[in-house]
């Protein structure tokens, strides 16, 4: 990359910038505050080199705000990953101590040799998806939280407690037929009754929420709510960690990300693959519940595929991934398809049409178990181009 490469390392309170050349040599270095004027700043001190770019830890991260500003101000920006830089500063021959300077140069020296270093792009409607997305699940969260609150306070309440998830309909009439024995009780009574009002308010912000969320889903007029257990809520979580769904070039890729992908760790003759632990996990709970409402009803394609993957000698753990692989692929395809409708010009690198739920039609999604399997040596396909991929027969 020609030009000058200005890595920042970002912070609550300040950020720290440090220009390299294509060679590697230090050009100038800049602290500013993290405030008002942050912008103003930097660009005033790197009007020296009118060829630049900038390269930020963590863009959507604590970086975020810094990115979309520099890009509004018309500069490019690359998104460096902090595991990137910290990889660049471990095998650094140099500077390796862990301070701010050395931390920006080892920003700016990924986003100069790396390939794979993404350009920040202008905040689309999936930022907003993905802000309600977590406001739901922030809410869902703090639901749970409270209700087991509440539910260890009857429990000390009424005999014989409760034993299944409460609701505030339950625990309203459950406390309405307590009368306290003592001054314990009633602090206990008390205590529920504040509980209760909270239940009532978080489920009133979550159908709120979800309201909202349908709406904006609707409007987006994405095709995943095609496919069975996917709804508005899972469909918002999807768009809004997924964005543009262009930077994953086939569906393996977008497998890896969303954790629904085998970990490879073969060696030598033995091809061995182990569950994947890794990708966003938000995206892996929402295919995780999408998978669970295939099975739960005899009559869907999903629940046909997992039975027979049971029958087949798979544990449940193990069919449960291979179906979630196979909505992974049923999500990408439909993403694609929606990327399609939008840009006629295609989408390139969609690997093979979609199956009912896999990787490759020819091929099981998953193999029997995910902790260490011995397999044949295949020959890897050639990847296609396809201007419209098939839909999936998961969908509705």
């Amino acid at each position: 990359m020609s030009g000058v490469m200005i890595g920042i390392d970002p912070h609550k309170g300040s950020h720290t910038a440090l220009a390299l050349d294509a060679s590697e040599t230090k050009l100038g270095q800049l602290r500013v505050r993290a405030a008002v004027g942050q912008v103003d700043g930097l660009l005033e001190w790197a009007r020296r080199w009118p060829e630049r770019s900038w390269a930020i830890e963590g863009a959507t991260g604590l970086g975020h705000l810094l990115a979309q500003q520099l890009l509004a101000a018309g500069e490019h920006v690359l998104d460096v990953q902090p595991k990137l830089a910290a990889r660049v500063r471990l095998l650094n021959t140099g500077q390796v101590n862990k301070n701010d300077p050395n931390d920006a140069r080892s920003v700016a020296i990924a986003a100069l040799r790396s390939t794979d270093v993404r350009a920040v792009r202008a905040e689309d409607q999936a930022a907003v998806i993905k802000i309600w997305a977590r406001r739901h699940r922030d809410l869902s969260r703090a639901r749970n939280r409270i209700a087991c609150r509440l539910h260890a306070v009857l429990c000390e309440l009424v005999p014989g407690g409760f034993a299944k998830e409460i609701t505030a309909a339950q625990a309203n009439q459950a406390l309405a037929g307590i009368a306290p024995l003592g001054a314990t009780d009633a602090a206990r009574l008390e205590l529920a009754h504040e509980l209760l009002d909270e239940l009532r308010t978080v489920d009133e912000q979550r159908r709120a929420t979800k309201n909202r969320i349908t709406r904006i889903v609707a409007a987006s007029k994405t095709s995943i709510i095609d496919i069975y257990g996917v709804g508005p809520i899972i469909a918002a979580t999807v768009l809004g960690y997924v964005g543009d769904v262009r930077r994953f070039a086939t569906r393996d890729r977008f497998a890896a990300y969303n954790g629904t992908a085998p970990i490879d760790v073969s060696s030598g003759n033995n091809n061995v693959q182990r569950l994947s632990r890794r990708g966003n996990r938000q995206l892996n709970h929402a295919i995780h519940m999408a998978a669970l409402s295939q099975i739960r009803y005899p009559d869907t394609i999903g629940r046909r595929y997992y039975d027979r993957k049971v029958a087949e000698g798979m544990k449940h753990k193990s069919a449960l991934r291979a179906l979630k692989r196979k909505i992974s692929d049923a999500i990408y395809a439909h993403l694609v398809d929606d990327a399609v409708q939008k840009d006629p010009g295609g989408q390139s690198g969609n690997d093979s049409a979609s199956s009912a739920a896999g990787s490759h039609p020819e091929t099981p999604a998953l193999r029997r178990s995910h902790s260490r399997v011995a397999t044949k040596p295949t020959t890897a396909r050639p990847t296609q181009q396809l201007p419209k991929p098939k839909r999936s027969s998961l969908s509705t």
